[in-house]
């Protein structure tokens, strides 16, 4: 064996004398002004993620030497548990504050070691970093994506539910550099189950539903359990305090996924299950809740294992005040759901026991749902604390991490805690030190409006209610961005730098407000001062390079696009800003090149596409650039903007028909926009379809009345109707 030992020796060498390859850890060393630091590692996800899909951790900047007086917690979890959509809102943030104004004079220190789309198996070698790391006390929160993260029973990143043996042993081989040229090779030979090309958010699951019955949940659950062990065995090992926290989902608010009925039950046929399912739903309409829960507790009892049903049933129950028969019923409908976004009842079990297992030996339990559950009149978790499905909003982070405070209060020392103040910090002032307006709650409304209207939120049975209570929390928003409250939010940021300024978080809200508000001068100030704060980290140099290319000032725009460019080369978006900078400095060549390379580094192939066509237009080339947007639409086609630029393209070729189509794709994608239903009113008119086309353009009117175009339109083709000889 001697020879094949000096072999791989010999190559792993090689590979990393000549750069090859990267280090797999989840933290390492860096020098920031001065100061030895650990940091985020860029390419720890891509152990677990193709390429094309892997996900980064948030930025992390850790002491290396521990200050003293300073009270360390690790907060273990996935995207949840970071604050997803805004990890500058999250539970650790609003931990932070909640200790620091309880404790005056004590230095407390939440470090956010969560990441998007990851769960236990990698969180356990996180775990193994951190146990080296002087934590006072660790926090875990994991268990939504045992399914479809890496080695999940319905992931899209790999193998399906391997045994954790086999994975941490690929997990440890990867180490080397040897291992991850083989593993690239790997996944580039095995493209027979491939993965998507480009990061897709939910949707790239709908096609791995997993029945409640799949022999892979039992590995999944098994997996899950050994990771769980071993992560609370590495924390006690080292002395540290755990709280295990159950995981919390959206229930009452949150329809399931996806629902496989199974066989009907007895002598009883499909018809008289659909006959049932049916009548339910008339009920329903008229808000009949006890005809309906006759009826759909009826057809659930011929098909027992339907996610669907068991949510209405909740509903109807809810509607009736029977509030524990609802949380059971919504709790069966998510633990039946075939696309188990969310912890089930199954997973907190295992937390549950693992956490009275070693109970007596620091470990303690949180239920996090019960915690939440406060937040609504029913005692049933749902909007009240969640986004949508499982991302805490912010009074669900405040309400979590204000349970998690009250957990740790009792492991503090008596001199720490003998100098408390009299209550927790409120909400309000948890905002006005987390430099939270307004401004900055509707970026991430609006944020979560774009996500529930893409898949699998559109196709979701309580989709319109939800979507109708999102646009009013928007419009009460938006209600209160007035000149008057702007000056008070910029007053917030100011003193809440004056207190922190070393805080990137705060001058990434900062700039975001200013963003807001229309001062892009000064929010690439913001942002600049976050790029000196983070200068290993990507993410400020391009967001500053956004800022200076939407002032015009593309030198510098460039200059900034290019420094993240040089420290994270894969990263699509960054490709793609620069085509738009080179675009708008009218040097068209270069933008079809960096939208090329945008393109190879695996990003939206239809907005690629589409931009594309934008840059092919303005040099003359009108037949590449139609290609291009057919390209966009057959790649992305939920894309109404797609859809409307070719639209628009093939009317001017003359081809009214095929530009109807896309047309009335653009209405029904966009029913509300004015410009759609316009231009589809002109190609009817164009296809002499006058009573269709006049409809159109009211429609065009009623949703834009200052639209003198569409009132022309429809007077002309009131004079032409009016010519047309009697039948």
């Amino acid at each position: 064996m001697l020879l094949p030992c000096l072999a791989l020796i010999a190559c792993e060498g090689i590979l990393r004398l000549a750069g090859v390859g990267h280090s797999t850890s989840f933290l390492v060393r860096r020098e920031i002004h001065g100061r030895s630091v650990w940091v985020d590692n860029a390419w720890f996800g891509l152990s677990y993620f193709p390429a094309a899909l892997a996900r980064s951790p948030n930025p992390v900047v850790l002491p290396v030497a521990k200050p003293a007086g300073v009270f360390r917690i690790f907060l273990f979890g996935e995207s949840a548990a970071l604050g997803d959509p805004r990890p500058a809102y999250g539970v650790g943030r609003y931990l932070e504050i909640l200790l620091r104004e309880r404790f005056p004079g004590n230095e407390f220190e939440v470090v956010c070691v969560a990441m998007t789309a990851i769960n236990s198996h990698a969180v356990l070698p996180i775990a193994r970093e951190c146990a080296r790391k002087q934590g006072d006390l660790w926090i875990v929160y994991m268990g939504n994506n045992e399914f479809m993260g890496p080695f999940g029973a319905n992931t899209v990143f790999g193998p399906a539910a391997p045994p954790a043996g086999l994975v941490r042993a690929g997990l440890a081989f990867q180490r080397t550099r040897v291992g991850q040229v083989l593993m690239t090779l790997t996944r580039r030979v095995s493209r027979a189950r491939s993965a998507p090309e480009s990061w897709g958010g939910l949707k790239m699951f709908l096609d791995q539903q997993i029945p409640p019955e799949d022999p892979r949940r039992a590995r999944v659950y098994g997996n899950f359990q050994r990771n769980l062990e071993d992560i609370v065995g590495l924390g006690r090992r080292v002395g540290v305090p755990i709280i295990l926290s159950t995981v919390a989902g959206n229930l009452k608010d949150c329809a399931p996924f996806g629902s496989v009925p199974g066989p009907v039950a007895g002598s009883a046929s499909y018809a008289d299950w659909s006959r049932l399912y049916q009548a339910g739903e008339a009920d329903t309409a008229q808000a009949d809740w006890a005809g309906a829960w006759t009826n759909y507790e009826a057809a659930a009892r011929l098909t027992p294992s339907h996610a669907g049903l068991h949510f209405k049933l909740g509903q109807c129950a809810l509607a009736l005040n029977r509030f524990e028969v609802a949380r059971d019923e919504f709790t069966r409908s998510r633990d039946l759901d075939t696309l188990p976004f969310r912890a089930d009842s199954r997973l907190n079990a295992i937390i549950a026991a693992t956490a009275r297992r070693w109970a007596g030996q620091g470990v303690s339990l949180l239920d996090a749902g019960e915690a939440l559950a406060s937040l609504s009149a029913s005692g049933i978790p749902g909007e009240e604390a969640f986004h949508e499905h499982v991302h805490l909003n912010f009074e669900g982070n405040y309400q979590l991490a204000r349970t998690f405070a009250g957990m740790i209060e009792a492991r503090l020392p008596a001199s720490v805690t003998n100098r408390a103040t009299a209550t927790w910090a409120s909400p309000a002032v948890c905002a006005r030190d987390l430099g939270l307006t307004d401004w900055n709650r509707q970026t991430v409304l609006q944020e979560i409006g774009r996500r529930l209207s893409d898949p699998p939120f559109v196709t979701q049975a309580n989709q319109a209610d939800r979507m109708r209570r999102l646009g009013a929390r928007l419009a009460a928003c938006a209600g209160r961005l007035q000149p008057a409250a702007a000056v008070e939010a910029r007053a917030v940021y100011e003193d809440a730098l004056r207190r922190r300024p070393q805080d990137h978080w705060l001058h990434h809200n900062y700039s975001e407000f200013l963003v807001g508000v229309g001062d892009l001068e000064q929010a690439a100030h913001q942002m600049q001062v976050v790029r000196d704060l983070l200068p290993y980290h990507h993410a400020a140099y391009f967001q500053l390079g956004r800022l200076f290319a939407r002032q015009k000032q593309f030198a510098a725009a460039r200059e900034s696009l290019e420094a993240a460019l040089r420290l994270r080369p894969d990263v699509a978006e960054i490709h793609l800003e620069l085509g738009q900078v080179a675009a708008s400095q009218g040097k068209w060549d270069e933008a079809l090149t960096c939208l090329a390379a945008a393109r190879r580094a695996h990003a939206d192939g239809g907005r690629i596409a589409m931009l594309t066509a934008k840059v092919l237009e303005q040099q003359g080339k009108r037949s590449a650039a139609i290609q291009s947007l057919r390209e966009a639409v057959r790649l992305q086609p939920e894309s109404w903007e797609a859809r409307e630029l070719l639209g628009i393209e093939l009317g001017l070729d003359g081809k009214y028909s095929e530009a109807g189509e896309q047309f009335e794709a653009v209405v029904r994608l966009r029913p509300d926009y004015a410009e759609g239903h316009l231009n589809l009113g002109i190609a009817l008119g164009r296809q002499q379809r006058l009573a269709e086309a006049r409809e159109q353009l009211g429609v065009a009117l009623r949703l834009d009345p200052q639209n003198q175009r569409a009132r022309a339109l429809i007077d002309q083709l009131g004079s032409a109707q009016s010519r047309e000889p009697a039948p």
